[in-house]
């Protein structure tokens, strides 16, 4: 594309060119790269990228409400907890926050009406042995990752129940006489 090409006449314009470039992908991918456009250019605070009438694939519709984020990706250990919970004050809360701590995870569990963590710190740092969190940038808070994103996201239900996975058979299937 030359550099004239990439200038819109107006803010339609731009949209256009947004849109046509994005439409060869995948919702998924679409959702990322709006979301790295976003941090570019320096808009961190900016609710994600969502089409009309819809939430981004994988997510449930922001309510603000972190019980029923955490009944509906229904975590099943502590450390997916820590993952879903990260993911909810970084992209879902009401007032969103990159970094938890060991005392916001904790406080995330009273809220969910969870059972209490005997120790969020170890949870935290089992987190990112297992690559779902990092650190962050003051000592004791972390923050979600990629791995951490695509677990609560694609991996976690996204309706209340199992997740959509096929279920394995238990045994050995028996030979039909």
């Amino acid at each position: 594309m030359s550099d004239a090409s990439l200038k819109p006449a107006d803010e339609f314009d731009a949209v256009r060119m947004v849109v046509e470039v994005l439409k060869a992908l995948k919702h998924e991918e679409q959702v990322r790269v709006l979301r790295w456009a976003q941090e570019k250019l320096g808009m961190v605070g900016v609710p994600p990228a969502v089409p009309s009438g819809g939430t981004p694939q994988g997510a449930p519709a922001p309510t603000g409400d972190i019980r029923s984020f955490i009944e509906t990706k229904n975590p099943r250990s502590d450390v997916q907890f820590a993952a879903a919970v990260a993911y909810y004050y970084a992209f879902v809360a009401p007032n969103r926050a990159p970094e938890i701590n060991a005392t916001s995870l904790q406080e995330a569990t009273r809220l969910a009406n969870r059972e209490r963590l005997a120790s969020p710190s170890n949870t935290l740092h089992n987190a990112v042995k297992l690559g779902y969190l990092d650190k962050g940038s003051e000592k004791g808070s972390f923050e979600i990752n990629t791995v951490g994103e695509n677990l609560v996201a694609m991996s976690l239900p996204t309706s209340g129940g199992a997740a959509a996975r096929p279920a394995r058979r238990k045994g050995k299937a028996r030979k039909a006489k």
